[in-house]
């Protein structure tokens, strides 16, 4: 099976309801993302960010996957697939796909304030702020804020350096260090970016551009895959 790399980011799960990460206010959900998305806001007002989050947790519980989740799903029949997703939400899993790779979390886990690597599954989708780890300190939510290592970055990138096939779908390559994955694929393998604006993109080698929304662009494209093996 060919290897087939795939990076989604928040405008494949804009489709299933979810607000992108920044809109083009400079807002998500109407906060600042300085008041919810920093190590510093959890210091400042953890019950502000708990709440935050926990909303965004029962948004994406209540969310559905769309068509472009399960189209990808379904390449696991003929290609060994890897994604690798800037989206917190766990619609790639519920839609079918195995092997997920969480840059920046998943907001249905929590996870400790002093010790990141301890995680656990949510009852639920509220975190209590009297809910604390085995260490006893506070539990927050299983994501990466911005100021925090990615810390899954270095396997994405050699996930992507052994790509045969590429596809990039709702993402603005605005994110780094996730939208320097990109370079990581070899200049020979064809590159698919789908999205109702093209981001631009500076690498040499093959780069087919589908602009289209993801339930269109890449539902075609997995056909078109598919029907070639």
């Amino acid at each position: 099976m060919k290897k087939l790399v795939v990076l989604t980011g928040a405008g494949i799960s804009a489709e299933s309801g979810l607000k992108t990460f920044r809109d083009s206010d400079g807002l998500w959900e109407g906060y600042n993302i300085e008041d919810v998305a920093t190590p510093e806001a959890w210091q400042r007002n953890p019950a502000l960010v708990q709440q935050f989050y926990n909303e965004r947790r029962k948004n994406v519980m209540d969310a559905k996957p769309n068509a472009a989740h399960y189209a990808l799903a379904k390449l696991e029949a003929k290609y060994d697939v890897t994604i690798i997703t800037q989206n917190i939400d766990d619609l790639h899993e519920r839609a079918g796909s195995t092997n997920v790779v969480h840059l920046h979390g998943i907001i249905t886990r929590s996870q400790s304030s002093v010790n990141p690597e301890l995680t656990y599954p949510i009852d639920g989708w509220e975190i209590g702020m009297n809910e604390v780890c085995e260490l006893g300190s506070p539990l927050r939510a299983h994501v990466v804020w911005f100021g925090e290592a990615v810390p899954m970055i270095e396997t994405a990138a050699r996930i992507c350096g052994r790509a045969e096939i590429f596809m990039l779908i709702g993402s603005s390559l605005a994110v780094y260090p996730a939208a320097g994955l990109i370079g990581y694929v070899n200049r020979d393998v064809p590159r698919y970016v789908i999205d109702p604006k093209i981001p631009d993109i500076n690498v040499r080698g093959p780069v087919i551009k589908i602009q289209e929304k993801a339930t269109v662009g890449v539902v075609a494209l997995v056909n078109e895959l598919l029907n070639e093996q």
